[in-house]
Protein backbone atom coordinates (compact mmCIF):
# COMPACT_ATOMS: atom_id res chain seq x y z
CA UNK A 1 0.00 0.00 0.00
CA UNK A 2 1.00 3.65 -1.07
CA UNK A 3 1.18 5.84 1.66
CA UNK A 4 0.63 8.86 0.13
CA UNK A 5 -0.45 12.21 1.62
CA UNK A 6 -1.54 11.74 5.01
CA UNK A 7 -3.53 8.53 4.84
CA UNK A 8 -1.30 7.09 7.65
CA UNK A 9 -3.77 9.00 10.10
CA UNK A 10 -6.58 6.91 8.92
CA UNK A 11 -4.84 3.67 8.83
CA UNK A 12 -3.54 4.21 12.39
CA UNK A 13 -7.05 5.25 13.70
CA UNK A 14 -8.52 1.82 12.22
CA UNK A 15 -5.46 0.36 13.50
CA UNK A 16 -6.01 1.40 17.09
CA UNK A 17 -9.66 1.32 17.33
CA UNK A 18 -9.58 -2.39 16.22
CA UNK A 19 -6.95 -3.10 18.59
CA UNK A 20 -8.96 -1.94 21.43
CA UNK A 21 -12.14 -4.05 20.82
CA UNK A 22 -10.06 -6.88 19.71
CA UNK A 23 -7.25 -7.10 22.19
CA UNK A 24 -9.53 -6.44 25.49
CA UNK A 25 -12.15 -8.55 24.32
CA UNK A 26 -9.46 -11.47 24.61
CA UNK A 27 -7.54 -10.58 27.79
CA UNK A 28 -11.40 -9.99 29.11
CA UNK A 29 -11.75 -13.35 28.17
CA UNK A 30 -8.61 -15.35 29.26
CA UNK A 31 -9.18 -13.21 32.60
CA UNK A 32 -12.92 -14.94 32.70
CA UNK A 33 -14.08 -11.46 33.43
CA UNK A 34 -17.21 -11.59 30.30
CA UNK A 35 -18.90 -13.54 28.31
CA UNK A 36 -17.10 -15.10 25.63
CA UNK A 37 -20.31 -14.78 22.78
CA UNK A 38 -20.78 -10.70 22.52
CA UNK A 39 -20.52 -8.82 25.77
CA UNK A 40 -20.88 -5.12 25.61
CA UNK A 41 -17.97 -3.61 24.57
CA UNK A 42 -17.41 -1.63 27.86
CA UNK A 43 -17.90 -4.78 30.04
CA UNK A 44 -14.59 -6.29 28.15
CA UNK A 45 -13.18 -2.79 29.70
CA UNK A 46 -13.92 -2.71 32.98
CA UNK A 47 -11.63 -4.93 35.71
CA UNK A 48 -8.12 -4.84 35.81
CA UNK A 49 -5.74 -5.56 33.86
CA UNK A 50 -8.00 -4.51 30.69
CA UNK A 51 -9.24 -1.71 32.13
CA UNK A 52 -6.19 -0.24 32.02
CA UNK A 53 -5.41 -0.79 28.97
CA UNK A 54 -9.25 -0.01 27.32
CA UNK A 55 -8.35 3.70 29.19
CA UNK A 56 -4.84 3.83 27.53
CA UNK A 57 -5.73 2.87 23.99
CA UNK A 58 -9.26 4.95 24.09
CA UNK A 59 -7.79 8.09 24.94
CA UNK A 60 -5.07 7.21 22.53
CA UNK A 61 -7.94 6.36 19.72
CA UNK A 62 -9.52 9.82 20.68
CA UNK A 63 -6.98 11.95 20.15
CA UNK A 64 -6.29 10.18 16.66
CA UNK A 65 -9.60 10.41 15.90
CA UNK A 66 -9.54 14.54 16.41
CA UNK A 67 -6.78 14.57 14.15
CA UNK A 68 -8.67 12.39 11.71
CA UNK A 69 -11.59 14.81 11.84
CA UNK A 70 -9.78 18.06 11.74
CA UNK A 71 -7.94 16.65 8.38
CA UNK A 72 -10.97 16.13 6.60
CA UNK A 73 -12.49 19.16 7.65
CA UNK A 74 -9.56 21.11 6.17
CA UNK A 75 -9.34 19.07 3.07
CA UNK A 76 -13.21 19.81 2.82
CA UNK A 77 -12.94 23.49 3.65
CA UNK A 78 -10.15 23.71 0.82
CA UNK A 79 -12.02 21.75 -1.56
CA UNK A 80 -14.84 24.48 -1.23
CA UNK A 81 -13.05 27.92 -1.37
CA UNK A 82 -13.78 28.12 -5.20
CA UNK A 83 -16.98 26.41 -5.32
CA UNK A 84 -19.52 26.43 -3.14
CA UNK A 85 -20.63 22.80 -3.08
CA UNK A 86 -21.20 22.37 0.32
CA UNK A 87 -21.72 25.29 2.58
CA UNK A 88 -19.16 26.13 5.26
CA UNK A 89 -21.26 25.70 7.83
CA UNK A 90 -22.59 22.06 7.03
CA UNK A 91 -18.31 21.54 7.54
CA UNK A 92 -18.00 22.68 10.41
CA UNK A 93 -20.94 21.34 12.04
CA UNK A 94 -19.81 17.87 11.12
CA UNK A 95 -16.29 18.84 12.77
CA UNK A 96 -18.39 19.87 16.13
CA UNK A 97 -20.04 16.48 15.78
CA UNK A 98 -16.66 14.52 15.33
CA UNK A 99 -14.93 16.38 18.08
CA UNK A 100 -18.21 15.49 20.56
CA UNK A 101 -17.83 11.94 19.66
CA UNK A 102 -13.93 12.03 20.44
CA UNK A 103 -14.93 13.63 23.90
CA UNK A 104 -17.28 10.32 24.19
CA UNK A 105 -14.67 7.71 23.91
CA UNK A 106 -12.77 10.05 26.75
CA UNK A 107 -15.55 9.41 28.90
CA UNK A 108 -16.02 5.64 28.33
CA UNK A 109 -12.49 5.03 28.47
CA UNK A 110 -11.99 7.27 32.14
CA UNK A 111 -15.13 6.24 33.66
CA UNK A 112 -15.58 2.60 34.01
CA UNK A 113 -19.44 1.33 33.77
CA UNK A 114 -18.58 -0.76 37.38
CA UNK A 115 -17.60 3.25 38.84
CA UNK A 116 -19.85 5.47 38.02
CA UNK A 117 -22.20 3.94 35.16
CA UNK A 118 -24.34 7.30 34.34
CA UNK A 119 -21.37 8.97 33.45
CA UNK A 120 -20.32 5.84 31.47
CA UNK A 121 -23.58 5.37 29.74
CA UNK A 122 -23.73 8.98 28.56
CA UNK A 123 -20.15 8.68 27.27
CA UNK A 124 -21.06 5.83 25.29
CA UNK A 125 -24.19 7.82 24.30
CA UNK A 126 -22.40 10.82 23.11
CA UNK A 127 -20.06 8.77 21.20
CA UNK A 128 -22.54 6.53 19.13
CA UNK A 129 -25.04 9.08 18.38
CA UNK A 130 -22.37 11.59 17.71
CA UNK A 131 -20.65 9.15 15.41
CA UNK A 132 -23.53 7.98 13.34
CA UNK A 133 -24.68 11.31 12.97
CA UNK A 134 -21.13 12.48 11.49
CA UNK A 135 -21.02 9.63 9.32
CA UNK A 136 -24.36 10.50 7.79
CA UNK A 137 -22.51 14.51 7.34
CA UNK A 138 -19.58 13.06 5.95
CA UNK A 139 -21.61 10.85 3.28
CA UNK A 140 -23.78 13.80 2.32
CA UNK A 141 -20.59 15.65 1.85
CA UNK A 142 -19.00 13.14 0.16
CA UNK A 143 -21.72 12.97 -2.49
CA UNK A 144 -21.87 17.11 -2.94
CA UNK A 145 -18.42 17.06 -3.42
CA UNK A 146 -17.56 14.21 -5.50
CA UNK A 147 -13.54 15.33 -6.11
CA UNK A 148 -11.61 12.19 -5.84
CA UNK A 149 -14.16 9.63 -4.31
CA UNK A 150 -15.65 7.65 -6.98
CA UNK A 151 -19.33 7.35 -6.90
CA UNK A 152 -18.90 3.72 -5.71
CA UNK A 153 -16.48 5.40 -2.65
CA UNK A 154 -19.50 7.32 -2.34
CA UNK A 155 -21.99 4.31 -2.56
CA UNK A 156 -19.92 2.22 0.18
CA UNK A 157 -20.13 4.49 2.38
CA UNK A 158 -23.78 5.19 2.44
CA UNK A 159 -24.54 1.77 3.24
CA UNK A 160 -22.31 1.32 5.86
CA UNK A 161 -23.92 4.35 7.42
CA UNK A 162 -27.26 2.69 6.90
CA UNK A 163 -26.08 -0.40 8.36
CA UNK A 164 -24.82 1.70 11.91
CA UNK A 165 -28.12 3.30 11.43
CA UNK A 166 -30.12 0.30 11.60
CA UNK A 167 -27.80 -0.98 14.36
CA UNK A 168 -27.98 2.23 16.36
CA UNK A 169 -31.39 1.75 17.40
CA UNK A 170 -32.13 -1.31 18.82
CA UNK A 171 -28.23 -0.87 20.48
CA UNK A 172 -30.15 2.38 22.57
CA UNK A 173 -33.62 0.64 22.99
CA UNK A 174 -32.75 -2.92 24.33
CA UNK A 175 -29.88 -1.33 26.83
CA UNK A 176 -32.49 1.09 28.11
CA UNK A 177 -34.44 -2.37 28.60
CA UNK A 178 -32.08 -4.36 30.10
CA UNK A 179 -32.22 -4.07 34.10
CA UNK A 180 -29.70 -6.29 35.17
CA UNK A 181 -26.20 -4.74 35.40
CA UNK A 182 -24.46 -8.02 35.36
CA UNK A 183 -21.43 -8.52 33.14
CA UNK A 184 -21.11 -12.51 32.81
CA UNK A 185 -24.69 -14.17 31.95
CA UNK A 186 -25.69 -18.11 31.68
CA UNK A 187 -27.97 -17.65 28.83
CA UNK A 188 -31.27 -18.77 31.09
CA UNK A 189 -31.46 -14.94 32.21
CA UNK A 190 -34.80 -13.34 31.67
CA UNK A 191 -33.09 -10.18 29.75
CA UNK A 192 -30.75 -11.93 28.29
CA UNK A 193 -32.33 -11.89 24.64
CA UNK A 194 -32.46 -8.07 25.22
CA UNK A 195 -28.46 -8.04 26.64
CA UNK A 196 -27.46 -10.22 23.36
CA UNK A 197 -29.55 -7.71 20.99
CA UNK A 198 -28.08 -4.62 22.12
CA UNK A 199 -24.60 -5.90 22.61
CA UNK A 200 -24.47 -7.36 18.40
CA UNK A 201 -25.45 -4.17 17.34
CA UNK A 202 -23.26 -2.27 19.59
CA UNK A 203 -20.49 -4.20 17.78
CA UNK A 204 -22.06 -3.83 14.98
CA UNK A 205 -21.96 0.41 14.75
CA UNK A 206 -18.37 0.39 16.79
CA UNK A 207 -16.86 -1.82 13.81
CA UNK A 208 -19.25 -0.12 11.08
CA UNK A 209 -17.30 3.45 12.45
CA UNK A 210 -13.74 1.84 11.58
CA UNK A 211 -14.90 0.59 8.36
CA UNK A 212 -16.09 4.26 7.56
CA UNK A 213 -12.84 5.29 8.51
CA UNK A 214 -11.02 2.80 6.67
CA UNK A 215 -12.52 4.93 3.40
CA UNK A 216 -10.91 7.83 4.28
CA UNK A 217 -7.18 6.27 2.93
CA UNK A 218 -8.40 6.64 -0.24
CA UNK A 219 -9.05 10.96 0.19
CA UNK A 220 -6.23 11.39 2.52
CA UNK A 221 -3.46 10.31 -0.55
CA UNK A 222 -4.90 13.34 -1.98
CA UNK A 223 -3.72 16.08 -0.15
CA UNK A 224 -1.07 16.89 2.51
CA UNK A 225 -1.49 18.92 5.79
CA UNK A 226 1.51 22.09 6.77
CA UNK A 227 2.01 23.71 10.41
CA UNK A 228 3.15 26.76 9.31
CA UNK A 229 5.22 29.41 12.22
CA UNK A 230 5.47 32.69 12.40
CA UNK A 231 8.05 34.42 14.95
CA UNK A 232 6.15 37.50 16.28
CA UNK A 233 8.91 40.10 17.62
CA UNK A 234 8.16 42.56 20.36
CA UNK A 235 9.98 45.89 20.63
Amino acid sequence: MSLEGICVLPIVLVTLSTGTFVINYVVAVLQGHVDVIFPYISDSGTNPPESCIFGLMASITAMTGVATIYARYKLIEKLTERRTLVRPLVNQIALGIGLLSCLGICIVGTFQETVLRYVHDVGAGLHFVMAVLYMIMQTYISYRTQYGPSKALCCTRAIITSVACLALIPTIVCAILVKSQQVIWTGNEKEYGLHLASAVCEWVVAFSLVFYFLTYVHDFKLFTLTVKTELVEYN
